[in-house]
């Protein structure tokens, strides 16, 4: 295993467990676009690459099987899980928010969505600030015009509303811990450089190690840029890090990616062998408009 991998799979050790986060990133990255269904086993040979126990990893599935996140087919002795259907939008969106083109210029208006109290306010939260929302105040959610509205807020008062650029930027400026996000960041450069570094070298990574990499990348990418709001370059700050971070992420999860998805076609299966291949989107990822 390379030195770089190394140290990220050893600092990730040191956090709460996040079993559950990573096969979420495991399905999202690279499980949905083969198809969707994954066969048990072939988590777990994953898992074990970051020396997380198989009793951990099956009782992060059972659980994230009961709060809806997966379905479970059993045939024979073995268990195989799949996406459910409700969860795709949450999963469509996140994956453009992720993989996507940076924002467009900005048009000077905003998405204003008012909520009211009640149980309807709690279940839209969390999608909301996946989705890139920010709330200045509690029920009014905001973000740049032409953010998807998730499912999940669907019943909420939408308005449109135009906002100058001082006005626009007080306004995200109560929306969003965007000192938090340019920190997070920057914790991530730190973290992932050294591996882009050993790529740059030309050393090379076993296909399993890819993989490794492929997953702990976006798993700590995704964490930071699912709750950026992409804002548009004209309310950002100069120095902004959120571009060089997609940057590098970029450069590194298309160097990842041959090798990565030799692994998958070598070890991952579902009920039907092996699992089908991705589809053109997949070499898209991180690209321009």
């Amino acid at each position: 295993m390379s030195p770089p991998l190394a140290r990220i799979i050893q600092q990730l050790k040191r956090e709460p467990s996040r079993t559950g986060s990573i096969v979420i990133t495991v399905f999202g990255d690279a499980i949905v676009p083969r198809g969707g269904s994954v066969w048990l086993g072939t988590l777990l040979e994953f898992f074990e690459q970051l020396d997380i126990d198989a009793s951990v990893v099956r009782t992060a599935m059972s659980r994230l099987t009961a709060d809806g996140w997966f379905e479970r087919n059993k045939v024979g002795r073995n268990s195989f899980y799949r996406l459910v259907q409700s969860g795709r939008q949450t999963f469509d969106i996140a994956t453009k928010h992720i993989y996507g083109p940076p924002a467009s210029d900005w048009t000077g208006r905003f998405e204003l969505l008012l909520i009211g109290n009640g149980e309807d306010r709690d279940a839209s939260r969390e999608a909301l600030k996946n989705a890139g929302f920010g709330s200045p105040l509690p029920g009014v959610w905001v973000a740049p015009s032409g953010v998807p509205v998730p499912e999940e807020a669907a019943g909420a008062i939408r308005l449109e509303v135009s906002a100058e650029d001082d006005s626009g930027r007080r306004l995200l400026s109560e929306s969003w811990p965007l000192d938090r996000t340019a920190d997070a960041y920057q914790k991530f450069m730190k973290t992932f450089a050294p591996l882009r570094e050993w790529i740059g070298r030309g050393e090379r990574l076993t296909e399993a190690d890819a993989f490794t990499a492929r997953v702990l990348l976006i798993h700590h990418y995704r964490r930071v840029v699912l709750r950026d709001p992409l804002l548009p370059t004209a309310l950002l700050p100069a120095d902004w890090p959120g571009r060089a971070a997609r940057t590098l992420c970029g450069e590194i999860y298309r160097a990842l990616l041959p090798a990565s998805e030799q692994w998958l076609d070598r070890h991952a299966t579902n009920e039907n062998g092996p699992l089908p291949k991705p589809g053109a989107e997949l070499s898209r990822r991180f690209g321009d408009p």
